[in-house]
Protein backbone atom coordinates (compact mmCIF):
# COMPACT_ATOMS: atom_id res chain seq x y z
CA UNK A 1 0.00 0.00 0.00
CA UNK A 2 1.51 3.59 -0.85
CA UNK A 3 2.63 5.63 2.03
CA UNK A 4 1.72 9.23 1.66
CA UNK A 5 2.85 12.27 3.99
CA UNK A 6 1.44 15.85 4.23
CA UNK A 7 2.55 18.81 4.06
CA UNK A 8 1.11 22.50 5.32
CA UNK A 9 2.66 25.04 4.46
CA UNK A 10 0.76 27.69 6.77
CA UNK A 11 1.71 31.21 5.50
CA UNK A 12 0.79 34.63 6.55
CA UNK A 13 -0.53 35.10 3.11
CA UNK A 14 -1.03 31.98 1.49
CA UNK A 15 -1.43 28.17 2.40
CA UNK A 16 0.46 25.36 0.29
CA UNK A 17 -0.85 22.40 0.88
CA UNK A 18 0.37 18.67 -1.03
CA UNK A 19 0.52 15.16 -0.68
CA UNK A 20 3.81 13.26 -1.14
CA UNK A 21 5.01 10.03 -1.68
CA UNK A 22 7.91 7.86 0.03
CA UNK A 23 11.03 9.40 -2.10
CA UNK A 24 9.32 12.85 -0.73
CA UNK A 25 8.22 13.83 -4.44
CA UNK A 26 4.82 16.11 -4.81
CA UNK A 27 1.41 13.90 -5.82
CA UNK A 28 -0.92 16.57 -5.55
CA UNK A 29 -0.63 19.86 -4.29
CA UNK A 30 -2.91 23.15 -4.02
CA UNK A 31 -2.56 27.06 -2.85
CA UNK A 32 -4.95 29.64 -1.74
CA UNK A 33 -4.81 32.97 0.22
CA UNK A 34 -5.17 33.14 3.91
CA UNK A 35 -8.20 34.68 4.31
CA UNK A 36 -10.33 34.16 7.67
CA UNK A 37 -9.28 31.41 9.74
CA UNK A 38 -12.52 29.38 9.50
CA UNK A 39 -12.40 29.58 5.85
CA UNK A 40 -8.97 28.18 5.17
CA UNK A 41 -8.36 25.77 7.65
CA UNK A 42 -11.85 24.07 5.86
CA UNK A 43 -10.01 24.27 2.69
CA UNK A 44 -7.18 22.82 4.22
CA UNK A 45 -9.28 19.95 5.77
CA UNK A 46 -10.82 18.87 2.72
CA UNK A 47 -7.53 18.72 0.36
CA UNK A 48 -6.33 16.04 2.71
CA UNK A 49 -9.62 14.54 3.09
CA UNK A 50 -8.93 13.24 -0.38
CA UNK A 51 -5.78 10.96 0.29
CA UNK A 52 -7.08 10.13 4.37
CA UNK A 53 -6.69 6.54 3.26
CA UNK A 54 -3.12 6.62 2.44
CA UNK A 55 -1.96 9.36 4.57
CA UNK A 56 0.52 8.21 7.56
CA UNK A 57 0.95 11.73 8.94
CA UNK A 58 1.12 15.34 8.27
CA UNK A 59 3.26 18.21 9.39
CA UNK A 60 2.40 21.82 9.27
CA UNK A 61 5.15 24.66 9.37
CA UNK A 62 3.22 27.75 10.02
CA UNK A 63 3.67 31.43 10.03
CA UNK A 64 4.06 32.99 14.00
CA UNK A 65 4.36 33.46 16.42
CA UNK A 66 3.48 29.75 17.51
CA UNK A 67 3.25 27.59 20.95
CA UNK A 68 5.63 24.28 19.99
CA UNK A 69 5.55 22.96 23.63
CA UNK A 70 3.26 20.21 23.38
CA UNK A 71 3.08 19.96 27.64
CA UNK A 72 1.37 23.84 26.90
CA UNK A 73 -2.50 24.42 27.03
CA UNK A 74 -2.19 26.47 24.01
CA UNK A 75 0.18 23.94 22.21
CA UNK A 76 -0.63 24.68 18.35
CA UNK A 77 -1.89 28.36 18.28
CA UNK A 78 -0.97 30.87 16.32
CA UNK A 79 -0.03 33.30 19.71
CA UNK A 80 0.65 37.13 19.06
CA UNK A 81 0.61 37.60 15.12
CA UNK A 82 -0.61 40.83 14.18
CA UNK A 83 -2.46 39.26 11.33
CA UNK A 84 -5.50 40.19 11.19
CA UNK A 85 -8.27 37.26 13.23
CA UNK A 86 -5.42 34.84 13.05
CA UNK A 87 -3.75 35.45 17.07
CA UNK A 88 -4.97 32.95 19.36
CA UNK A 89 -6.04 30.69 17.18
CA UNK A 90 -6.24 27.11 17.51
CA UNK A 91 -4.57 25.51 14.41
CA UNK A 92 -3.29 22.55 14.94
CA UNK A 93 -6.10 21.65 17.01
CA UNK A 94 -8.96 22.31 14.10
CA UNK A 95 -7.37 20.34 11.51
CA UNK A 96 -5.71 17.35 13.91
CA UNK A 97 -9.12 16.51 14.71
CA UNK A 98 -10.35 15.98 11.10
CA UNK A 99 -7.78 12.88 10.75
CA UNK A 100 -6.58 10.19 12.83
CA UNK A 101 -3.12 10.41 11.54
CA UNK A 102 0.27 12.15 13.53
CA UNK A 103 1.04 15.49 13.27
CA UNK A 104 4.39 17.69 13.74
CA UNK A 105 3.67 21.01 14.39
CA UNK A 106 6.78 23.86 13.80
CA UNK A 107 7.39 27.05 12.20
CA UNK A 108 7.47 27.81 8.05
CA UNK A 109 11.45 28.34 8.54
CA UNK A 110 12.07 25.32 10.83
CA UNK A 111 10.34 23.30 7.99
CA UNK A 112 12.65 24.78 5.16
CA UNK A 113 15.57 24.86 7.15
CA UNK A 114 14.88 20.87 7.63
CA UNK A 115 14.21 20.68 3.66
CA UNK A 116 17.42 22.09 2.68
CA UNK A 117 19.61 20.62 5.45
CA UNK A 118 17.95 17.15 3.91
CA UNK A 119 19.22 17.93 0.19
CA UNK A 120 22.69 19.24 1.02
CA UNK A 121 24.62 16.09 1.40
CA UNK A 122 27.44 16.27 4.29
CA UNK A 123 25.35 19.63 6.13
CA UNK A 124 24.03 19.16 9.68
CA UNK A 125 24.20 22.64 10.63
CA UNK A 126 22.32 25.22 8.57
CA UNK A 127 20.43 28.68 9.77
CA UNK A 128 17.46 29.47 6.61
CA UNK A 129 16.51 32.59 6.59
CA UNK A 130 12.95 33.55 4.81
CA UNK A 131 12.92 37.37 3.49
CA UNK A 132 9.09 37.99 2.26
CA UNK A 133 6.10 39.88 3.99
CA UNK A 134 8.13 38.64 6.99
CA UNK A 135 11.11 37.69 7.87
CA UNK A 136 11.91 34.60 10.23
CA UNK A 137 14.67 32.01 10.43
CA UNK A 138 15.17 28.49 11.34
CA UNK A 139 18.40 27.13 12.72
CA UNK A 140 19.52 23.03 12.53
CA UNK A 141 22.38 21.70 14.78
CA UNK A 142 23.18 18.05 14.47
CA UNK A 143 19.73 17.66 12.53
CA UNK A 144 17.99 19.50 15.51
CA UNK A 145 16.17 22.49 15.68
CA UNK A 146 17.59 25.15 17.99
CA UNK A 147 15.05 26.70 20.31
CA UNK A 148 14.09 25.99 24.29
CA UNK A 149 11.26 27.66 25.52
CA UNK A 150 10.10 28.48 22.12
CA UNK A 151 11.33 28.64 18.75
CA UNK A 152 13.44 32.07 17.91
CA UNK A 153 12.46 34.48 16.59
CA UNK A 154 15.21 35.78 14.46
CA UNK A 155 13.31 38.45 12.44
CA UNK A 156 12.99 40.25 15.63
CA UNK A 157 16.22 40.76 16.33
CA UNK A 158 17.58 44.64 16.54
CA UNK A 159 20.08 45.83 13.93
CA UNK A 160 22.00 48.92 13.25
CA UNK A 161 20.36 51.37 10.94
CA UNK A 162 21.59 51.92 7.80
CA UNK A 163 22.93 56.06 7.72
CA UNK A 164 19.87 56.68 4.98
CA UNK A 165 17.43 55.25 7.02
CA UNK A 166 18.47 57.50 10.05
CA UNK A 167 18.45 60.09 8.12
CA UNK A 168 14.96 60.00 6.72
CA UNK A 169 13.92 58.70 10.02
CA UNK A 170 13.01 55.48 9.01
CA UNK A 171 12.18 52.90 11.60
CA UNK A 172 10.70 50.36 10.03
CA UNK A 173 7.45 48.89 9.52
CA UNK A 174 7.11 45.98 12.59
CA UNK A 175 3.90 47.12 14.95
CA UNK A 176 6.09 45.69 17.50
CA UNK A 177 9.67 46.68 17.10
CA UNK A 178 10.95 49.97 15.75
CA UNK A 179 14.33 49.21 14.28
CA UNK A 180 14.39 45.28 14.37
CA UNK A 181 15.27 43.33 11.53
CA UNK A 182 11.86 42.12 10.13
CA UNK A 183 10.42 46.01 10.30
CA UNK A 184 13.70 47.32 7.98
CA UNK A 185 14.08 44.59 5.68
CA UNK A 186 10.93 42.68 4.85
CA UNK A 187 9.13 43.33 1.72
CA UNK A 188 6.38 45.70 3.05
CA UNK A 189 9.86 47.83 4.20
CA UNK A 190 10.86 48.36 0.53
CA UNK A 191 7.37 49.20 -0.52
CA UNK A 192 7.75 51.49 2.50
CA UNK A 193 10.97 53.51 1.32
CA UNK A 194 10.00 53.45 -2.23
CA UNK A 195 6.54 53.92 -2.01
CA UNK A 196 6.13 50.70 -4.49
CA UNK A 197 6.52 47.52 -4.62
CA UNK A 198 10.07 45.76 -4.57
CA UNK A 199 9.50 44.14 -7.95
CA UNK A 200 9.00 47.41 -9.99
CA UNK A 201 12.18 48.87 -7.84
CA UNK A 202 14.77 49.39 -10.54
CA UNK A 203 17.94 46.97 -9.92
CA UNK A 204 20.32 50.07 -10.03
CA UNK A 205 18.72 51.97 -7.12
CA UNK A 206 20.78 52.72 -3.70
CA UNK A 207 17.05 50.90 -1.59
CA UNK A 208 18.76 47.50 -2.62
CA UNK A 209 22.04 48.43 -0.95
CA UNK A 210 20.32 49.71 2.43
CA UNK A 211 18.20 45.79 1.81
CA UNK A 212 21.64 44.16 1.80
CA UNK A 213 22.77 45.88 4.64
CA UNK A 214 20.47 44.33 6.77
CA UNK A 215 20.21 40.79 5.42
CA UNK A 216 23.98 41.08 5.45
CA UNK A 217 23.58 41.55 9.14
CA UNK A 218 21.76 38.78 9.39
CA UNK A 219 24.19 36.48 7.91
CA UNK A 220 26.56 38.41 9.99
CA UNK A 221 23.79 37.32 13.63
CA UNK A 222 23.91 33.77 12.46
CA UNK A 223 27.72 33.45 12.16
CA UNK A 224 28.30 34.52 15.47
CA UNK A 225 25.16 33.14 17.42
CA UNK A 226 25.51 29.22 15.49
CA UNK A 227 28.32 29.20 13.47
CA UNK A 228 26.62 27.19 10.67
CA UNK A 229 27.66 25.41 7.60
CA UNK A 230 25.45 27.23 5.58
CA UNK A 231 23.35 30.40 5.31
CA UNK A 232 20.72 30.12 3.64
CA UNK A 233 18.01 32.87 2.60
CA UNK A 234 14.94 32.18 1.03
CA UNK A 235 11.95 34.32 0.02
CA UNK A 236 10.41 36.88 -2.46
CA UNK A 237 12.72 39.56 -1.12
CA UNK A 238 16.13 37.27 -2.41
CA UNK A 239 14.02 36.26 -6.02
CA UNK A 240 16.29 39.64 -7.27
CA UNK A 241 19.45 38.00 -8.62
CA UNK A 242 21.49 40.93 -7.98
CA UNK A 243 20.56 40.54 -4.49
CA UNK A 244 23.03 37.78 -3.49
CA UNK A 245 26.61 39.71 -4.26
CA UNK A 246 25.20 42.82 -2.91
CA UNK A 247 24.54 40.43 0.65
CA UNK A 248 28.04 38.62 0.25
CA UNK A 249 30.10 42.22 -0.50
CA UNK A 250 28.21 44.11 2.92
CA UNK A 251 28.89 40.63 4.70
CA UNK A 252 32.28 41.29 3.92
CA UNK A 253 32.48 44.20 4.98
CA UNK A 254 30.84 43.89 8.22
CA UNK A 255 32.36 40.55 9.26
CA UNK A 256 36.14 42.78 8.40
CA UNK A 257 38.40 39.04 8.93
CA UNK A 258 37.12 38.14 12.76
CA UNK A 259 36.41 34.76 11.81
CA UNK A 260 37.07 32.05 9.08
CA UNK A 261 33.82 31.19 6.68
CA UNK A 262 34.01 29.42 3.43
CA UNK A 263 34.29 30.98 0.33
CA UNK A 264 31.06 32.78 0.36
CA UNK A 265 29.44 31.45 -2.98
CA UNK A 266 29.23 28.38 -0.82
CA UNK A 267 28.26 30.02 2.49
CA UNK A 268 25.83 32.25 1.85
CA UNK A 269 22.76 30.86 -0.76
CA UNK A 270 19.79 30.75 -2.01
CA UNK A 271 17.75 27.71 -1.58
CA UNK A 272 18.85 24.36 -3.48
CA UNK A 273 14.98 23.27 -3.68
CA UNK A 274 13.45 25.33 -6.11
CA UNK A 275 10.22 27.31 -6.16
CA UNK A 276 10.50 28.24 -2.67
CA UNK A 277 9.99 24.49 -2.20
CA UNK A 278 11.94 23.50 1.19
CA UNK A 279 9.26 23.66 3.51
CA UNK A 280 7.38 20.98 1.84
CA UNK A 281 10.31 18.63 1.35
CA UNK A 282 10.99 19.25 5.19
CA UNK A 283 7.37 18.86 6.42
CA UNK A 284 7.21 15.51 3.96
CA UNK A 285 10.17 14.79 5.94
CA UNK A 286 8.95 15.41 9.53
CA UNK A 287 5.59 13.87 8.67
CA UNK A 288 7.35 10.42 7.25
CA UNK A 289 9.64 11.05 10.96
CA UNK A 290 6.46 11.49 13.74
CA UNK A 291 4.95 8.67 11.70
CA UNK A 292 7.07 6.03 12.70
Amino acid sequence: MTQLFGSIEAGGTKFVCAVGNESYKIIEKVQFPTTTPDETIEKTIAFFKAFETELKGIAIGSFGPIDIDPDSKTYGYVTTTPKANWANVDLLGKIANAFDVPFYFTTDVNSSAYGEALVRKEVDSLVYYTIGTGIGAGAIQDGHFIGGLGHTEAGHTYVKPHPKDLENHFEGVCPFHKGCLEGMASGPSLEARAGMKGELIPEYSEIWDIQAYYIAQAALQATMLYRPQVIVFGGGVMGQAHMLKRVHDTFSELLNGYLPVPDLKEYIVTPAIEGNGSATVGNFALADKISK
